[in-house]
C-alpha cells in the first residue's frame, strides 16, 4: 500500500550507508546529504587517495574498494544497511558494458552475503520500442541485475542532469557558448526530461530511507520536456547569448558527433561519444511514483531553467563541489610516484629547477595552488595550445577540462591534462599526467625555505618511459624542456612577486 509522503519519512530509521563511488560526480555530493539526514556513511572508492581532500572527510568512514574485486568488497558492505551503487565504468578502457555487468553482478552478491536492506542505484531511463544506445542498455541491464538479486532494490532512472561540472551539462555549456551558429545532427530534435542535480540527491537520499520493502524502478525527471536544441537554446537565453541558428544535417554519426563535442567541449571524445549515442533515444519519464515513497524536493521539482541558473551560479563563485572528470576511470588508478621502491632500477628523467622568489611563501602558494584552467600554465601559451589540441585528436583529455575549483585544489582533482596527486598546502603540489605519452609523468612544484630565510620555489618534471618509444619522446621533447619549463618556473616567481609589491 502507498502512504504519503510525511507518512513515509517519519518511520525512517538513518543507520549505516554505504556510497559506492564517492569519488565520482554524484557520489560526492550525495555524502554531505546523507550526513546531514543522520546517516552514518562508508565512502568506498577504488583509491582512497581519490577522496583525501573532500571536506567530508573526516565524518566519514573511507574504505577502499574495487567492483570486480569481490574479496574487498566484503569488507566495504560489512554492516551496511543500505548501499548506494554510482560506478560505471563508461569513459574507461575496454567494453564499459562488460565491466558494469561484471561489476554489478559483484556488488549485488556481496550485499547479499552481508545482509544489505537495500541497494539503490542510479540508472538511466529505458524507453519502450526503440534500439537503445550502449550507455542506456547497460544502465537498464545493471538495474535488472540489481532486482533481480536477493537484496531489495530501488533504481532510480534518468535523462540528462542539469549540475556545475557534470558531463551532460559541460556538453551543452561549451557547445551552445563556442559555437555561434551549429550544424548538428538529427538527435537534437529528441524528447529529453532533464533534471537538477540537487533533485537527483534529494530523491537518492529520500528512497534510501524509505522504511517499506520495495523492489522496484522509478523514473526521475523535472518538470520540462524539451529537445536538447530547446535546451541549447534555453541555455543561450539564461547567459544572454543571442540565439543559435542551427542546420540539421541527416548523416552525421554518432562517432563523427563525438569527435566534433570532444574537440569543442572539455568533455574527451571516449566519454562523449556513449552520451551523444544516448540522446537518439526519447528520454521521459513514464511515471512518477516516488512522490509516493519519497517527499518531493522542497519547493517542487527545479525546472531547467532555474537548474541551468544555479549551475552558473556554483561556477561563478567557483562552488563546485564535484566534477565530471574527478570520476576516476578503469585502466587509470593513481600511480606511485617513481621515488618509490617499486621503481628501483628503471630508467627515471628529471628536469628539476629551482630558483629564489621576492615573495612570502603563502603568495608563492597562492599562485602555484591557482595553476592551470583560465590561469594557464605560465609559459608559452602557442605551445601548450597545440600539445593539448594533438592530445585530444589521440583521444587524451587535452586542456578543455579544466578545474572544478579556480582557487581550491584537492586530490583528485583533475587541472587540465592533469591529476592532483598530492596536495601538502604551503609546500606541495603534485600533479600526474594524464595526456597519451608513451610512459608515467608528473610535475612537483614546491616551496623550498633557505637558511637565510629566504623562499626558493622548486619546480621538477619526472618521467618514467615505457619502452623504447618512451625513450625517444622524452629526448625528442627535452629541448622544448628550456622554454616551457624554464618559462614556467620564472613567471610563476614573477607573479609570485608581483602579488608581494602590490600586497597580496
Amino acid at each position: 500500500m502507498q502512504r504519503a509522503p510525511a507518512e513515509m519519512s517519519a518511520g525512517a530509521r538513518p543507520g549505516r550507508a554505504l556510497v559506492a563511488g564517492a569519488s565520482g560526480y554524484v557520489g560526492g555530493r550525495l555524502i554531505p546529504r546523507l550526513l546531514t539526514d543522520g546517516w552514518q556513511v562508508a565512502a568506498m572508492a577504488r583509491n582512497a587517495e581519490r577522496v583525501r581532500g573532500a571536506p567530508w572527510i573526516g565524518d566519514v568512514d573511507v574504505v577502499e574498494a574495487d567492483v570486480q574485486d569481490p574479496a574487498s568488497l566484503e569488507r566495504a558492505l560489512a554492516g551496511v544497511d543500505v548501499a548506494y551503487y554510482l560506478v560505471h565504468s563508461i569513459g574507461g578502457a575496454g567494453s564499459f558494458e562488460d565491466a558494469d555487468r561484471t561489476g554489478a553482478e559483484h556488488f549485488a552478491a556481496a550485499a547479499a552475503a552481508a545482509g544489505v536492506q537495500r541497494i539503490v542505484y542510479l540508472g538511466g531511463l529505458q524507453p519502450s520500442g526503440e534500439d537503445l544506445s550502449a550507455h542506456l542498455r547497460s544502465r537498464g541491464e545493471v538495474g535488472e541485475i540489481f532486482l533481480r538479486c536477493d537484496v531489495q532494490a530501488a533504481v532510480l532512472q534518468a535523462a540528462v542532469i542539469i549540475g556545475s561540472g557534470s558531463a551532460s551539462f559541460e556538453m551543452l555549456r561549451y557547445l551552445t557558448e563556442r559555437l555561434p551558429a551549429m550544424i548538428v545532427p538529427k538527435w537534437v530534435d529528441s524528447r529529453i526530461q532533464p533534471i537538477a542535480i540537487s533533485d537527483v540527491v534529494h530523491l537518492l537520499a529520500g528512497i534510501g530511507a524509505v522504511p517499506e520493502e520495495l523492489n522496484r524502478t522509478f523514473d526521475i525527471g523535472g518538470p520540462d520536456v524539451m529537445t536538447y536544441a530547446e535546451m541549447m537554446r534555453t541555455y543561450a537565453d539564461v547567459v544572454g547569448l543571442r540565439p543559435r541558428p542551427m542546420i540539421k544535417v541527416p548523416v552525421l554519426s554518432t562517432r563523427l558527433s563525438s569527435l566534433w563535442v570532444g574537440l569543442v567541449t572539455p568533455v574527451p571524445s571516449g566519454l562523449a561519444r556513449p552520451l551523444v549515442d544516448s540522446l537518439h533515444n526519447t528520454v521521459v519519464c513514464r511515471e512518477h511514483d516516488i512522490d509516493d515513497y519519497a517527499p518531493p524536493p522542497p519547493g517542487g521539482p527545479t525546472g531547467f531553467r532555474a537548474a541551468v541558473t544555479e549551475a552558473l551560479r556554483q561556477i561563478a563563485d567557483a562552488d563546485v563541489a564535484t566534477h565530471w572528470s574527478n570520476a576516476s576511470t578503469r585502466g587509470a588508478p593513481s600511480d606511485p610516484m617513481p621515488t618509490d621502491p617499486d621503481w628501483a632500477g628503471g630508467d627515471l628523467y628529471t628536469d628539476d629547477r629551482s630558483t629564489p622568489v621576492d615573495a612570502t611563501p603563502a603568495e608563492l602558494w597562492q599562485v602555484i595552488r591557482g595553476i592551470g584552467g583560465a590561469s594557464g600554465w605560465y609559459s608559452w601559451p602557442l605551445a601548450w595550445t597545440v600539445r593539448g589540441l594533438i592530445d585530444r585528436l589521440w583521444g587524451g583529455p587535452g586542456l578543455r577540462r579544466g578545474r572544478r575549483s579556480a582557487s581550491d585544489l584537492r586530490v583528485g582533482d583533475a587541472v587540465d591534462w592533469w591529476r592532483v596527486e598530492d596536495v601538502v598546502p604551503g609546500e606541495l603540489l603534485r600533479l600526474r599526467a594524464e595526456m597519451r605519452i608513451p610512459g608515467r609523468a608528473w610535475l612537483e612544484l614546491g616551496i623550498e625555505h633557505a637558511e637565510d630565510g629566504s623562499i626558493q620555489f622548486r619546480q621538477r618534471a619526472v618521467f618514467a618511459p615505457r619502452g623504447v618509444w618512451g625513450r625517444i619522446y622524452w629526448w625528442t621533447v627535452w629541448p622544448f624542456h628550456t622554454f616551457v619549463f624554464g618559462g614556467m618556473q620564472r613567471n610563476i616567481a614573477v607573479a609570485a612577486a608581483a602579488l608581494h609589491d602590490g600586497g597580496g
